[in-house]
């Protein structure tokens, strides 16, 4: 038999209601209402509660709502998966089972990527597949690897990409990529091919350029540059921003052709009339964004929900997917599970995680929404689902509203209450005879949250149920029997980055473009072998952007790429330099570097600059304005140099080529940061032998 009350109400009582209960004595029937129409003892030592009640009915009969179009998650916009790359077995594939393996963690149905275009796009850059006009390389970056360990995962994940900036050359000396559609068109498609011919991955949808303006006319341009490739089945997002591309879309008959789904950002669970009049898709293409604690998972439980309820929309698409960046850039741990130390093999399941199984363990692109109100009267909701063969799948969440507030937009007041929800299942599923039961209790109190668990199976009685529901639970009630919640063994315990860190950047064949650790900031640092180098420095680190990109936010004048710990005070950065740029090349290392991110360009530390000219400079910020020291040097351009910085409580010095070269400069602020590597403008330049000791 299947349960007919779940323990105390603390732990989210259940119970069947007067209208699934069997006829009993009409004296013994009052004594119950009187006490309250519990079914199941109420939590220890109270009794039952009085609890309002309200009616849902369910029934495909009367007709079905949207196609449901799945759940997902954004990689990318940008770096955000950058450390997940360097962790070892078997805890990388640990943490890609978490998110995409079905019926495991989170199940993830879409995977959403960065184009990566060599600018900055929140956390970091992301390196593009053409730097430059007559350049295609579909092996740099790590969304490749991604998307690939995703579809080994689940075959079924869909699969989209966006740009969020673009390479210089596209822009043709303007910071905007549609004054030439058609080359737009070109470089993307390239991207699309791309990801088939070298990955065999099919691109199902693809986006137009992130929370930036639409070009009308360039999405004409795209549209029909697939459909002449043969590539129909692939369908155009826009605009992934506000709703604002629906009033032309409603007004331009080519243009609502051109489009398969209506994408908004964070759109507070609303949509808009004209995007309702599109008759196409509506996805929140990005939302979430939010830390990934108890209040993150209590957002993303919300609005899994509500974007439905409130606004139609079919898909919700999380920033980010996983926190594998440094936690002290900008957005630090906004993604679905955390891990930010591959040195260390560290990794959190986080909340959010199991709140989305609620959702993707039970249900399946191509499943419909039922056609049904789903606001609680006690406040929360509930969505809905069928697979059209007789499969229910119910999603039911309470969360209040100080411990469900997103990001953005600001969350106007609401109350939710204790309640009871009486659903009668209807045509179809009037057969349904047990329901299993999965819930979450997000605790605000004691941290002692109850993530996806699986309770004794809900009988139904006569087509009928009732549940108990308390605040910030979320509940799905099915008749799918698939769920689970894997358990791997637990990850190493957390270490901060090692105080001894070297690489002499060695490889012949790298796994990634990219060295292990380094978070580029500005520009593009990739693996290069040096051809033209006969001894100990073949195998380099080089800064290849020599253009500055088509930004998405203000990227820095210099590239620079940071890494290790953001709480180092005292350090010593040591490195191989080997400036490229005749005249007015520059490169330099750096310590205490306290920014990065869509924050780059203010970015302060104590930075030791030298110059093609022979000229050196020590700086108390990136931008190169607040000087400390200069002088002669006799670097040039074509030569290897090692450059020292040594960096102990208020005073800097720094070494060239192991001789002392300037000292007793007086750092005052900041007090700690990240080492760095970079250079004075988009340039090429090259790094080696890297060493940073930190104490």
């Amino acid at each position: 038999m299947g349960r007919k009350g779940l323990g105390p109400a603390g732990m989210g009582a259940a119970a069947m209601g007067a209208a699934a209960l069997p006829p009993r004595p009409a004296a013994l029937l009052c004594v119950w209402l009187l006490l309250g129409s519990s079914w199941g003892p109420g939590p220890p030592g109270v009794g039952a509660v009085p609890r309002p009640t309200a009616t849902y009915v369910l029934d495909a009969g009367s007709g079905l709502g949207r196609q449901f179009d799945g759940i997902g998650a954004v990689s990318g916009g940008g770096a955000t998966s950058r450390l997940l790359v360097n962790y070892q077995e078997p805890y990388r594939s640990q943490i890609l089972d978490y998110l995409f393996k079905p019926n495991f963690g989170a199940s993830l149905h879409i995977l959403k990527v960065e184009i990566g275009g060599d600018g900055q796009s929140t956390d970091g850059t992301e390196p593009s597949h053409m730097h430059y006009e007559n350049d295609e390389n579909y092996f740099r970056g790590y969304e490749w690897w991604l998307m690939k360990e995703a579809k080994k995962r689940n075959p079924q994940i869909k699969l989209i990409g966006l740009p969020w900036t673009f390479p210089a050359w596209i822009g043709k000396g303007e910071n905007w990529p549609y004054d030439y559609p058609h080359v737009t068109a070109y470089y993307i498609i390239s991207w699309i091919l791309g990801a088939k011919q070298y990955h065999d991955l099919d691109i199902d949808y693809i986006g137009i350029w992130n929370e930036r303006a639409f070009n009308s006319k360039y999405i004409k341009v795209l549209r029909q540059s697939l459909d002449r490739l043969g590539l129909r089945n692939i369908g155009i997002i826009a605009a992934d921003g506000d709703w604002n591309i629906s009033k032309e879309m409603v007004v331009d008959p080519y243009l609502n052709d051109a489009v398969q789904v209506v994408g908004a950002h964070y759109p507070g669970t609303k949509t808009v009339p004209n995007a309702l009049l599109t008759q196409k898709k509506l996805w929140s293409s990005e939302d979430y964004s939010t830390f990934n604690d108890e209040v993150g998972a209590g957002c993303w439980a919300r609005i899994l929900n509500q974007n439905y309820v409130n606004g139609n929309m079919t898909s919700t698409i999380a920033w980010n997917l996983v926190a594998s960046y440094y936690e002290d850039l900008p957005f630090g741990r906004c993604g679905l599970m955390t891990a930010q130390e591959p040195w260390s093999g560290h990794y959190k399941v986080e909340a959010p995680i199991w709140i989305t199984a609620h959702t993707t363990q039970f249900t399946q692109p191509g499943w419909s929404y039922l056609q049904v109100d789903g606001h609680l009267e006690g406040g929360g909701s509930f969505v809905a689902l069928t697979d059209g063969l007789g499969n229910l799948t119910i999603i039911i969440e309470t969360m209040t509203h100080n411990h469900s507030q997103c990001i953005r937009p600001p969350l106007p007041h609401f109350n939710v209450s204790p309640q009871r929800a009486t659903f009668y299942l209807r045509g179809s599923f009037y057969l349904v005879e047990t329901l299993q039961v999965w819930y979450s209790r997000l605790d605000f109190e004691s941290a002692n949250s109850i993530l996806f668990k699986q309770l004794q199976p809900l009988d139904v009685w006569r087509g009928s149920f009732s549940i108990d529901l308390d605040v910030d639970e979320v509940y799905t009630l099915t008749t799918l029997k698939t769920g689970r919640k894997c358990s791997c063994p637990e990850p190493p315990p957390p270490q901060p980055f090692p105080s001894n860190y070297k690489d002499d950047f060695n490889i012949r064949n790298p796994p990634f473009s990219e060295a292990p650790n380094f978070a580029d900031q500005t520009g593009v640092f990739e693996y290069f072998i040096n051809g033209s180098d006969p001894g100990d420095h073949v195998f380099t680190l080089r800064q290849v952007v020599v253009q500055r990109p088509i930004t998405w936010v203000s990227d820095a004048d210099q590239t620079i790429s940071i890494i290790g710990n953001f709480h180092w005070v005292n350090l010593t950065v040591t490195c191989d330099i080997y400036i490229e740029k005749q005249d007015d090349g520059g490169v330099f290392i750096a310590g205490r570097v306290d920014n990065g991110g869509i924050y780059v360009r203010r970015t302060k530390g104590v930075f030791f600059w030298v110059y093609a000219d022979g000229t050196y400079r020590v700086t108390g910020d990136l931008a190169g304005e607040e000087v400390l020291m200069k002088g002669l040097s006799g670097v040039r351009a074509n030569a290897w140099h090692t450059l020292t910085l040594n960096i102990q409580g208020a005073s800097a010095s720094g070494l060239l080529n192991g001789y002392p070269l300037w000292e007793n400069v007086t750092i005052s602020k900041p007090s700690n940061g990240w080492a760095a590597i970079g250079t004075r403008s988009f340039e090429f330049a090259q790094f080696d032998n890297f060493h940073v000791e930190a104490s």
